[in-house]
């Protein structure tokens, strides 16, 4: 286990680096200006000089590779530089945000694991069932809807029509202390509509997985032997039909990390959803490079813990083969 986890970790160290140049050669090459974009309405009047002085105190003025350079080695001692459009250390913004982008993401799944488990083990026992057709129509039916709109639709429901929840935010309209019941509250929502983005793939990983399970001879052979049926199915054929599902928990690290922007967008949720919008549309290149690192270091977490999983799960993987 420890080797195949420091293998991969050295192989990331390439691959972060790899990438935070491929957002500064983006950032460069896009057609906004990141000057423009500090300096507001105030540019429009401000002479060709002190735009200069600007580009050259923001560090824009330097080549493409010296600007991503001077970043990685500070990255490397812990600076991550200034964010030019939070006006504020990079490391503040994330350290402000990540946390609820953070309960965000796990909430939703936590939520998309255990209700796609359930489903599919209901739907699994009776294959071709009224259960089994209705749930997994769907499930291809939410493959195939955005996050933002089921956002939209879930907003429209239970906030305007039903007014059972909060529409959006993360505390009461004119409150000013952050309390359990308020967060709670506001985060149903959001990570409801996440988790159910991101269900379909676990109830049809699960589905197929118990189904399979149950026609093997080993389970049939618990029958034989009078095991009851709750026993052989969750104590044969989950843990057997479970086995697919682990290595889907990294694969889907990328779209939670998609689908989570997009809730919070329409959620108005403070995690780093909107900094990652200011900070693409502004070119803010500190930001952008930190906030890029952080997404690709979950995705290789993510690949390896459903990797660490699979071989926790069946004895017959061996770690360090």
């Amino acid at each position: 286990m420890a080797r195949m986890a420091g293998r991969r970790v050295l192989f990331a160290v390439p691959v972060l680096g790899v990438v935070t140049f491929g957002v500064f050669a983006v950032a460069a090459a896009s057609p906004f200006d990141p000057v423009k974009a500090y300096a507001g309405t105030a540019g429009l009047t401000a002479s060709q000089e002190n735009l200069d002085q600007l580009r050259a105190n923001l560090g824009v003025d330097q080549p493409l590779v010296a600007r991503w350079w001077d970043w990685l080695t500070s990255a490397l001692q812990g600076d991550f530089g200034d964010s030019s459009v939070m006006r504020q250390p990079v490391a503040d913004v994330i350290a402000e945000r990540m946390g609820w982008s953070v309960l965000l993401a796990a909430t939703a799944f936590l939520v998309a694991i255990l209700l796609g488990t359930g489903l599919g083990v209901l739907a699994a026992r009776a294959p071709g069932g009224w259960l089994d057709r209705c749930v997994s129509s769907a499930a291809y039916t939410l493959e195939a809807a955005p996050a933002f709109w089921l956002g939209l639709l879930a907003i429209w429901f239970f906030a305007l029509k039903l007014d059972v929840l909060p529409a959006g935010g993360l505390t009461d309209a004119g409150s000013d202390v952050v309390t359990f019941g308020q967060v709670a509250s506001h985060l149903v929502l959001p990570a409801a509509v996440l988790g159910v983005s991101q269900l379909p793939w676990f109830f049809l990983y699960v589905r197929q997985g118990v189904a399979d399970a149950l026609a093997e001879d080993p389970v049939r052979g618990a029958r034989a032997r009078g095991l009851s049926e709750r026993t052989v199915l969750l104590g044969h054929a989950l843990r057997s039909g479970m086995l697919p599902m682990l290595t889907l928990i990294g694969s889907r690290v990328p779209e939670l990390i998609t689908g989570a922007l997009l809730v919070e967008t329409v959620f108005s949720w403070p995690g780093i959803a909107a900094a990652t919008v200011e900070a693409a549309t502004s070119v803010d290149f500190s930001l952008l490079a930190a906030l890029t690192v952080l997404a690709t270091a979950a995705v290789l977490l993510g690949n390896l813990l459903s990797d660490l999983l699979y071989g926790l799960a069946d004895p017959r993987v061996a770690f360090d083969g």
